[in-house]
């Protein structure tokens, strides 16, 4: 149970950072919006979790409406 929990702050730390890093970028919103589905995508792919489709974009979006605190 404490590896779920390992996993779960890395999954999401992984993510998360991905995203800012991303998002920071000059780019289109529906270009940024595709760079993170398919690095998400490709992480669970690597890591092999399974995700639905809709789980993922609604991930993404959580990610797009996340506030950066830096």
């Amino acid at each position: 149970m404490k590896n779920l929990g390992f996993i779960s702050a890395f999954l999401g730390g992984a993510i998360a950072g991905t995203a800012l890093g991303i998002l920071l970028a000059p780019a289109k919103g529906a270009d940024t919006r595709n760079n993170i589905a398919a690095s998400v995508d490709k992480f669970l792919k690597k890591h092999n979790i399974s995700m639905s489709k809709k789980q993922v974009a609604d991930l993404v979006e959580n990610i797009k409406e996340a506030e950066p605190t830096i």
